[in-house]
Order: C-alpha cells, then sequence, then structure tokens
C-alpha cells in the first residue's frame, strides 16, 4: 500500500475487499499531517497522527487505530514498509507485517487472515 498514491497494485485493495467480505474490519493508519483525500471506500476507520496528536512508532497510536475498530490490539494485523513502525505495532501488541513486495504481503495476509 502506498499511502501518497493511495494504492499502488490493484491486488492490494482486492485483498482488503476480501478482508472486509469476511467480516473483518480495516483500518488506515497515517502519519500524515491530515486526512487523505479521496480514499477508497475500504476502511472502517483512519487514524491520522495530524489529527490524534500521536505518530507511529509510538504504541498509543496502535492502541488507539485498535480501539477505533473496537477491539483490541492483539486481535490486528499491522502492515508497513518501515521496519521500526512494524515494531511499534508489535510493541503495542499487534502482529506486524514488514511490507516488501506485494507479492510477500498477500501471502503472508492470506496465511493469517485465511483469505
Amino acid at each position: 500500500m502506498d499511502y501518497a498514491g493511495v494504492f499502488t497494485d490493484p491486488a492490494i485493495v482486492d485483498v482488503v475487499r476480501s478482508a472486509r467480505a469476511k467480516g473483518l474490519r480495516t483500518a488506515l493508519l497515517s502519519n500524515a499531517d491530515r486526512r487523505p483525500y479521496g480514499l477508497p471506500d475500504l476502511f472502517d476507520a483512519v487514524i491520522v497522527s495530524g489529527e490524534v496528536g500521536v505518530a507511529k512508532p509510538n504504541p498509543a497510536i496502535f492502541e488507539l487505530t485498535a480501539k477505533s475498530l473496537n477491539t483490541t490490539p492483539d486481535r490486528c494485523v499491522f502492515i508497513d514498509d518501515v521496519a521500526r513502525y512494524v515494531r511499534g505495532a508489535a510493541e503495542a501488541g499487534m502482529t506486524g507485517i514488514h511490507h516488501r513486495t506485494v507479492e510477500s504481503t498477500m501471502d503472508e495476509l492470506a496465511v493469517l487472515l485465511d483469505l
């Protein structure tokens, strides 16, 4: 996933849609100053650090994101291409995936979420 884009590969959009079709809730967490414009309707929650006053990799933002989905961090999977952000999510109790390629991320999600 690429926030700036917002998504650079349609396969990622398909994975998010598949997760939602299975009843999983989704969130976009960004260290941006403000909410991205024109997001696809894929997320139950959008958390923007500039709006909430805390940023990745602070575990508090991951806890806030989980809470926005009415769940706990230990029931969340977090994906990011920045390793220290993935470590922050893990410190908060989330399962982290360090995104390197679309294929590897999709493979990990398929296993973790049975997609």
